[in-house]
């Protein structure tokens, strides 16, 4: 199921999130099972090349979605978490599963100029947490803030589109370029914003926002800054809502009712 959705890159991602269940259960001392290894497959409708169905990947820290649609899928929206973000003793001592998702955005933010710093840093205080949280819509939709990538050079316009691949690149080729093709839509609408300290260790939040295409959050702050959230939100595809939203015009108005109920149990982590 998870290679059917991720790219190689993010199946090692994705399990290794899924191992640091067991670097918590030792750090804890966790002697009753709460750092038991949990992940839940969930199938909803019939499997098919015709019909409308979904699937999710859901646990602590994975949680990932698919909608299928007349055999045309979509993969939105993820989120990836790892608690600790880096591991700090022990044998994986050195372990950074998000690694990319870290190094690539301050990259971009130590490449500013001392003005375009001042403007990408939106607060010195950085969130507790992402700000869609569990949403069923993503959060910040029309509300762009920021460094606008219309006033990036080349190389630094570089820089945040490695960013952003970094979140596509996770996915299998078809899914990835669904969201390569937001990115091209997006061209210098693009916002990078960031929150918190920007001395490494210190608890930090950046985003990157393309208005009404899609919306980028990443958040390191519990744990003493050292526990990761992070998600990939399509403003008008999450839940493959385009794709519903064509069925429901062209299939039998009770087709179009099972298929709204059927995408309604779906829900992110």
């Amino acid at each position: 199921m998870l290679a059917a959705d991720l790219s190689r890159q993010g199946l090692i991602k994705v399990n290794t999130i899924m191992s640091l269940e067991e670097v918590l259960r030792v750090l804890e001392n966790d002697t009753r099972g709460r750092r038991d290894p949990e992940y839940h497959f969930s199938i909803f409708g019939e499997p098919s090349l015709t019909g409308v169905w979904g699937y999710r990947v859901e646990g602590h820290h994975v949680s990932l979605h698919c909608t299928v649609v007349r055999g045309k899928v979509t993969g939105n929206p993820t989120f990836l978490g790892a608690n600790p973000a880096e591991v700090r003793s022990g044998p994986h001592k050195g372990l950074r599963v998000l690694r990319a998702e870290e190094d690539r955005a301050r990259a971009l933010l130590e490449s500013l100029s001392e003005t375009q710093r001042q403007t990408a840093v939106v607060s010195s205080r950085a969130p507790g947490d992402i700000l869609t949280e569990r949403s069923r819509k993503a959060a910040l939709k029309d509300q762009p803030s920021g460094l606008s990538a219309d006033r990036l050079n080349t190389a630094r316009r570089n820089r945040l589109e490695e960013l952003v691949f970094t979140y596509i690149e996770n996915l299998l080729e078809e899914l990835a370029s669904q969201r390569m093709n937001r990115l091209k839509q997006a061209g210098t609408n693009l916002y990078f914003a960031w929150a918190g300290t920007l001395e490494r260790g210190g608890p930090h939040y950046y985003r990157v926002h393309a208005p009404g295409l899609f919306l980028i959050e990443y958040d390191n702050t519990q744990n003493r800054a050292n526990h990761i959230h992070s998600a990939w939100r399509d403003f008008d595809n999450d839940f493959g809502e385009d794709l519903l939203a064509a069925h429901y015009r062209s299939a039998p108005a009770h087709h179009g009712h099972l298929a709204r109920r059927t995408a309604s149990r779906q829900r992110p982590l």
